[in-house]
């Protein structure tokens, strides 16, 4: 089944993200070789593409997992969780309606 990640960054999060980056893209490059990665990516804090300074504030992935309890554990080992990039992370089924 499909799940959504919710990432909610701390204020200022950036220097600590570019510090985790390789091993949190490391850990969605392995979901996307085995074929149960969706989609992933941050909001940036602002409405731009590149936000620069301001940075982001959070992130979502959509992967398929084997349960909800594998979803969170996963979720929970993420680099950024461990650097502290995350305030908090939510989990939830999710279920892909389009594109069909």
């Amino acid at each position: 089944m499909l799940y959504a990640i919710f990432g909610q960054d701390i204020p200022d999060s950036l220097e600590k993200r570019k510090v985790a980056r390789p091993a949190h893209l490391e850990r969605l490059q392995a979901l996307q070789n085995a074929g149960r990665l969706l989609l992933a990516g941050p909001f940036p804090a602002v409405d731009a593409v590149d936000p620069g300074v301001a940075g982001f504030t959070g992130s979502l992935i959509v992967a398929e997992f084997d349960s909800l309890e594998n979803a969170e554990a996963w979720a929970a080992a993420d680099p950024y969780v461990a650097a502290g990039v995350y305030t908090q992370v939510a989990v939830r089924p999710f279920k892909k309606v389009f594109p069909a």
